[in-house]
């Protein structure tokens, strides 16, 4: 079978690529990259807030750096700082596109810092849709819990930070020229 495809070849790769076969698919490293950095993302987000809604829903935020930081719980039904409250559907259903967008993209991902990115992208979009699927007050019009409360910015999670930190490196990325298929251009 092997002599049979040397000799016949597999449509779309070169004598050269099909000669080294102990080399393992980039392609799979990096999925395995972006599950496992989405996995972390979303485990850390779900774990606090379980922890939040546990010990410090319903009860005096904690002060972490005098004025400047505190642990707070809220239920945010909105986006960021609060804003669309009335559109909790439509986050629903913007997480549920992302996921979907990511996991088609992950089929072509080649490069380890889109890994990186798309996986905290995925990881944050999944912590945040698993509130709305699952938090009161219903399936898909659930609040999501925020609870990191810096002075004078909205409170926001893990999930949110994940999504933030996904979003700045992807246009870093973008910036430098980086696909997520491993090739650089220069525009």
């Amino acid at each position: 079978m092997a002599e049979a495809e040397r000799i016949i070849g597999t449509p779309g790769v070169d004598d050269d690529e099909a000669a080294a076969p102990a080399e393992q698919p980039k392609g799979r490293r990096r999925i395995f990259a972006l599950f496992a950095v989405a996995a972390v993302a979303y485990l850390l987000d779900l774990g606090s807030k379980m922890i939040v809604v546990e010990k410090l829903e319903h009860r005096e935020p904690i002060q972490i750096i005098g004025e400047l930081l505190k642990f707070e719980a809220v239920r945010n039904p909105g986006a960021a700082f609060g804003f669309g409250e009335a559109f909790t559907v439509i986050f629903t259903i913007i997480a549920a596109a992302v996921i979907v967008v990511i996991a088609r993209l992950a089929r072509q991902l080649y490069s380890l810092p889109w890994a990186i990115a798309l996986g905290l992208l995925l990881g944050g979009a999944l912590g945040n849709l698993t509130d709305r699927i699952f938090r009161s007050p219903g399936v898909f019009e659930g609040a999501v819990v925020d609870f990191i409360a810096p002075a004078h910015f909205a409170v926001f999670n893990l999930a949110d930070s994940a999504i933030v930190c996904g979003g700045i490196l992807i246009v870093i990325l973008s910036f430098k020229g980086l696909d997520p298929d491993g090739t650089v251009h220069k525009d």
